[in-house]
């Protein structure tokens, strides 16, 4: 008995998803004639409301992005509000709900709650084709129209805040924020090249609770060492999309950088009170750094536009005698730019000087 009522139940549940889906697909093209036709990043064309009300990212990057543009047409987050982003966040972004996504680690959306929030619009973006492709076929399944913008690196992203603030209905928000981050990239060009190849500073990018993560100089995930003049001294190709490269600590030895950039805080508060790592350049002259992650974080994972930021912080730490810029006041003007909240100084070293 058992067994049939659960065969009956599962097939009700199939058809009243069966159903939910032709209805959103009528309601879809219903609305979707009152719009107009857009082609996204990749050429599909696709049909959008002129102003969407309701947007859905399935990757932080971009759900970040529209936060950005427009908080108040989020209509789901990726995973839930972190305690230390809250006091960064509008209160309404606190109770979204949460809809998952594809973004690495086994990451998967909730397809049923999305059909159940409706976006008007669902943006997706990724940085390897192998993961874009899995996106596009979960998608397809989904009654809402969908587009694709491309966001392999941080030179990316002044043609995706464009793009993005046209096709939602914000262009004067997308093209401010797209003309701050051309700004950035600028400078950030002009430092590097003024480096000259054998002056430029070893880093090494240390990630997980021992340190012993990292990634390649090649890699997206640690974009921000090259884009500011900077030398990685993991030299390889990515053994996979999502890097964390397992290195030993006599190869971190060999190189020996002069600047260590420190993802986690367990890592950083033992690092220079360890023995093995005092033999370490960098740990002997104090030049390493606990990356910021306020309200995301300033260098990667996930990588957003907080890096311009980020960059303007790496550039410091490397090189503090030639870029000399006040990092209180560039990131009050980030902050009160991207995220529309004003800081005090105070405020600010405190993000900025999180363990120290």
């Amino acid at each position: 008995m058992r067994g049939r009522t659960a065969t009956v139940q599962g097939m009700w549940n199939r058809f009243f998803w069966a159903l939910t889906f032709l209805l959103l697909a009528v309601l879809g093209s219903a609305g979707s004639s009152q719009g107009r036709e857009i082609t996204d990043m990749f050429g599909k064309k696709v049909s959008v409301r002129d102003v969407p009300r309701k947007v859905y990212s399935t990757s932080p990057p971009v759900t970040y992005m529209l936060y950005a543009l427009d908080p108040a047409m989020l209509a789901g987050l990726n995973f839930p509000v972190r305690p230390w982003e809250k006091r960064y966040l509008r209160k309404n972004m606190q109770s979204l709900p949460v809809l998952g996504g594809w973004f690495g680690q086994g990451a998967i959306p909730n397809l049923e709650m999305i059909l159940k929030i409706n976006p008007e619009i669902v943006v997706t973006s990724s940085q390897d084709s192998a993961m874009k492709t899995k996106v596009d076929e979960g998608m397809k399944r989904m009654p809402m129209p969908v587009i694709s913008v491309s966001l392999n690196s941080l030179a990316d992203y002044p043609g995706a805040f464009s793009y993005l603030g046209g096709v939602l209905g914000r262009r004067a928000r997308g093209e401010e924020l797209a003309a701050y981050t051309r700004k950035v990239l600028a400078q950030m060009s002009a430092l590097a090249a003024s480096i000259p190849p054998g002056k430029r500073v070893s880093v090494y990018y240390a990630e997980g609770v021992d340190g012993l993560s990292t990634e390649c100089d090649s890699s997206p995930h640690a974009e921000l060492i090259p884009l500011v003049g900077g030398r990685n001294v993991h030299r390889c190709r990515s053994s996979n999309p999502m890097g964390m490269e397992k290195v030993g600590f006599e190869q971190v030895l060999l190189s020996n950088p002069e600047v260590i950039l420190v993802m986690e805080d367990v890592f950083y508060r033992k690092i220079f009170s360890d023995p093995l790592w005092q033999r370490i350049k960098a740990v002997r002259n104090k030049r390493v750094y606990l990356i910021p992650r306020e309200p995301f974080n300033w260098f990667d994972r996930p990588p957003s536009f907080m890096r311009l930021l980020g960059a303007k912080w790496v550039a410091g730490c490397l090189y503090p005698t030639i870029y000399r810029a006040d990092m209180v006041k560039e990131t009050q003007d980030f902050f009160r730019v991207f995220l529309q909240v004003n800081l005090t100084p105070q405020e600010v070293r405190a993000l900025i000087h999180r363990q120290q």
